[in-house]
């Protein structure tokens, strides 16, 4: 018996929807391939800033293309320090202000990521997040401000490579000396000759505070307009040991 031969149409739409399917795996490969190539790069970045120091970040050159393209002068403000010439209050301020948990976790402080979600979902809009130290470390060495709903995913394996890779207490070394602390000014010891006309040494326990309550919107905070947030984390440091 002869076939009964198909529409003209079934046909183009079946060699259209084949089409597709094609071009979505593409699509797929060359995706993956480039998640896994960023991820290879990030990680040899984090062995060579294990030993070394960041020559630049994500962020700083980020700055400095919107500098450009806004007509702005480009200076930025950026001094690497090692551990010992930062004040001891600093790192307990930020760890104070940023990630309470920071010696407990293993790079996503699960507990505050909910605690994130039920406030926000309280409140019905994105109110806070939950990142981290090593969060806001990998987003400024790897990535940018921008495009938070691509950022995010990101941050959760750059943020495992850091911790597996990296000690904690060079993890807060390099998050000291890279944070953004004002507009083009980058780094413990930027923010402290900056802002107090001091060495990163000599910040004193207040001046600690009142740096680390600039952090969650460092181009808008100065040091003297935080003073009620400042005393919280003096109060914060005050209750884990320092």
């Amino acid at each position: 018996m002869r076939r009964a031969s198909r529409p003209r149409g079934y046909l183009r739409r079946s060699h259209k929807k084949g089409l597709v399917s094609s071009v979505l795996r593409l699509m797929a490969r060359w995706g993956l391939g480039l998640l896994l190539s960023f991820l290879a790069c990030a990680t040899l970045g984090l062995v060579y800033l294990k030993f070394f120091a960041p020559l630049t970040t994500a962020v700083q050159l980020q700055r400095r293309v919107e500098a450009l393209l806004s007509g702005r002068p480009t200076s930025q403000r950026y001094t690497f320090v090692p551990r010992d010439r930062i004040a001891g209050h600093l790192g307990h301020a930020v760890i104070a202000a940023e990630d309470g948990r920071f010696f407990q976790h293993h790079g996503i402080d699960w507990r505050e990521v909910q605690k994130a979600a039920d406030d926000n979902r309280r409140r019905g809009r994105l109110w806070r997040g939950g990142s981290t130290i090593t969060q806001q470390l990998v987003k400024n060495l790897f990535l940018t401000t921008h495009l938070a709903f691509v950022r995010k995913p990101l941050e959760v394996p750059l943020a495992l490579l850091a911790e597996l890779i990296l000690s904690k207490q060079r993890i807060l070394e390099l998050y000291l000396n890279v944070v953004e602390w004002g507009p083009s000014i980058f780094g413990a010891e930027a923010a402290a000759q900056y802002h107090y006309g001091v060495p990163a040494a000599r910040l004193t326990r207040e001046q600690a505070a009142h740096l680390a309550a600039c952090l969650p919107a460092p181009r808008r905070r100065q040091p003297t307009s935080v003073e009620r947030y400042a005393g919280q984390i003096l109060g914060r440091m005050d209750q884990l040991g320092w």
